[in-house]
């Protein structure tokens, strides 16, 4: 009976300890949100609604809109989520299905450890490596060749929207790819047996048996790296150009959330300066969390499958 008696408390205390700590990070979102909103109070107060919808950004006049920024965080977000997610996709199944034994292990450790590297040094890389390539080779060819879109026309500077999105998915790729070469090394052997035993290629193994099986889990994935390209402050502040100016052209300097926050926080000389940056940080924040929110209810009202 002591045992019984004992296995209870045990049972209890242990709910009470895990029902403390999931009831913390509800009070923990709670005070952010409410910490953020009381101190974005001038800014709502003066600006209201057209705050999200200015272009303004003059500190002298204490002119403030979050436009542009809006613009950059999400154009800069497109442009990663475009480029990773097919490597991302590519590499895990080539590490999951076609790599030999030997390939395996060491590459996916080295794709592992690139998710270790701190985002200052990709920031760091962009700007010394990857700008200077830009400016020399990739935006000529694309202005020669697609020129005629808008996209690719204006100044060719090495820096922009577009050198941005490049960091972005380099950043993300390894949370992609290895949360989805996990899922992928879920399916069963057996299904993917039988695909082989009814002549099935490779490819068709793929496409019919290994993607259906974890698509949500590859969903997952997917917006896991999005929500870290829309929060990735420090790589992006050194190759975006931090110009508060909306183009159409993808070589043109441009600015995100998260990059006008790392610049302007500690020049901010007056009260409505920063209660204005606050308010960025909210929408910010906002934007995370109802684009992560929408994934997870995407992800329940689909239909179950493997990789979960």
């Amino acid at each position: 009976m002591n045992t019984v008696k004992k296995y209870i408390s045990g049972d209890v205390a242990f709910k009470g300890i895990t029902l403390t700590f999931a009831l913390g990070i509800l009070v923990l979102f709670i005070a952010i949100i409410a910490s953020l909103w009381h101190e974005s109070l001038p800014s709502i107060h003066k600006f209201g609604f057209s705050f999200l919808s200015s272009s303004a950004w003059n500190p002298v006049k204490d002119d403030f809109g979050a436009l542009i920024s809006i613009v950059g965080t999400l154009l800069s977000a497109l442009i990663a989520m475009l480029i990773a997610v097919p490597l991302s996709i590519g590499v895990a199944l080539f590490l999951a299905e076609l790599a030999p034994d030997w390939m395996k292990a060491p590459f996916g450790t080295a794709i592992e450890l690139l998710a270790a590297i701190p985002s200052i040094v990709y920031g760091m890389w962009g700007l010394f490596v990857l700008a200077p390539l830009m400016a020399e080779y990739v935006q000529p060819a694309l202005a020669e060749y697609l020129g005629f879109i808008p996209l690719f026309t204006g100044t060719i500077m090495g820096i922009g929207m577009l050198t941005a999105g490049l960091v972005l998915a380099l950043m993300i790729l390894p949370f992609i790819a290895s949360v989805t070469r996990d899922v992928f090394l879920m399916v069963p052997n057996n299904l993917k047996e039988a695909a082989y035993g009814m002549g099935c290629t490779t490819w068709e193994v793929v496409r019919d048996v290994m993607l259906p099986y974890g698509k949500k889990g590859i969903a997952g994935a997917i917006f896991l790296g999005m929500g870290r390209a829309l929060g990735e402050t420090m790589a992006i502040t050194f190759v975006i150009g931090n110009t508060h100016h909306l183009s159409a052209s993808l070589f043109a300097p441009g600015t995100s959330i998260a990059s006008t926050l790392a610049n302007e926080f500690t020049e901010a000389d007056s009260d409505i300066y920063l209660s204005s940056l606050v308010e960025l940080g909210l929408v910010l924040f906002l934007i995370t969390f109802i684009v992560l929110g929408l994934a997870q209810l995407w992800l329940k009202r689909g239909q179950p499958g493997g990789g979960q």
